[in-house]
Parts: structure tokens; C-alpha cells; sequence
């Protein structure tokens, strides 16, 4: 079954991907990963995918492979720590991996249906440290978790962003590549939010 949900206003449904940048400022462990952020190119350091029913959510950060569930319908990482570990983030949009891709709504159904059930599969499994390695269905970072999830489906995320000094970086699968691969929709910040 596909699943929908809005998350500060912007719609989800099964598959799309939530994208966030690492860090929460005036809190010292937000202030940390926001210093582990600024290591990965561009402003989406960290992604998650929505799966459903309500708020529920997969990622792959601090504790491996996990769901976790949205207290409502607005981002707050602190209310997620005792679900997600001290990973601190802040909301930059949705990407939407099928949009843009000339799929029928049987199709992009199945797709969505097919990406949940891999994901939910990888449940348990631990975070992979080479980041080198994104096709490795082992261990997952997040961003290679939203790639090799799409990845069986035929659709490959993979821009080629890279970091040029690092040799074998366009291996990596960054979390900007999904943002930048993809149709997004960006979360607007009102003066003093």
C-alpha cells in the first residue's frame, strides 16, 4: 500500500526522501554534526526515506539500518533522538525520485511498493564505513541505502558528484547527488524560524 503524509507543509508519499542538513544550532551535539556536515559536498549532509503508515520513517545514520516514526507533522530531530541516536539535523526539503520520469501510476506504485520492501529488508543492518563500497548490500550509509533501494528498481541516482582530491570519490553516492538527481521541493523558512 502507498502511503501519504505532509511534513511542514510539503507532501510525501511512499519512497520520497527526506533530505536534511547535519546540526541544530545552540545545542552542542547539533553543533557537532554540523561540524561532521560541512566534511560531505553541498548543503544535504543526511537523507531519509518515507515509507508510512503516519510518520514512519527509514534511514540508515548512527545505529545501523532503522525506522523510526514523526511525532506530527513538523521536523524536530530532538524529539527523534531516543529513536535515532544524537543525530541532529535540520529540514532542507523532499526529493522525489520518481517525478519527472515518465512512469504511469501503476508503475511508479510499484516502484514505490518495491523501494519500501528492500528498505524494510535492510532493517538491522549496520552503517557502512566505506563509503567507496555503494553497492555493498551489507552495511548502508544513508544516502547508499535511498541509491541501492532505487538501484533495484532501474533507476540510478548516482549524478557522479565527486570530491576531485579524493581519488575513487565518484563511487560515493552523496546525499546532495539525491537532492540534485531529483525533482525537490524545498522547505521555505519564514524571518525568525
Amino acid at each position: 500500500m502507498i502511503h501519504s503524509y505532509e511534513l511542514n507543509g510539503l507532501p510525501l508519499q511512499t519512497g520520497d526522501v527526506i533530505c536534511t542538513m547535519n546540526g541544530k544550532p545552540d545545542i552542542l551535539p547539533g553543533e557537532f554534526w554540523r561540524l561532521i556536515g560541512r566534511l560531505v559536498p553541498g548543503n544535504v549532509d543526511h537523507v531519509s526515506i518515507y515509507l508510512g503508515p503516519g510518520g514512519c520513517c527509514i534511514e540508515s545514520g548512527t545505529r545501523g539500518v532503522i525506522t523510526f516514526d514523526l511525532p506530527g507533522d513538523s521536523w524536530d530531530s530532538e524529539k527523534l533522538v531516543a529513536q535515532r541516536g544524537l543525530l541532529l539535523d535540520e529540514l532542507i526539503g523532499i526529493a522525489y525520485p520518481l517525478e519527472g520520469r515518465g512512469l504511469i501510476p501503476a508503475e511508479q506504485e510499484a516502484i514505490r511498493r518495491e523501494v519500501a520492501n528492500f528498505c524494510l529488508a535492510q532493517v538491522g543492518k549496520p552503517y557502512n564505513l566505506n563509503f567507496l563500497d555503494a553497492r555493498s548490500e551489507k552495511a548502508f550509509y544513508c544516502s547508499q541505502l535511498v541509491y541501492v533501494a532505487y538501484l533495484h528498481c532501474g533507476i540510478d541516482l548516482n549524478t557522479g558528484l565527486s570530491i576531485e582530491t579524493l581519488p575513487g570519490a565518484n563511487n560515493i553516492i552523496y546525499p546532495q547527488e539525491i537532492w540534485n538527481g531529483c525533482t525537490h521541493q524545498e522547505l521555505v523558512r519564514t524571518l525568525g524560524a
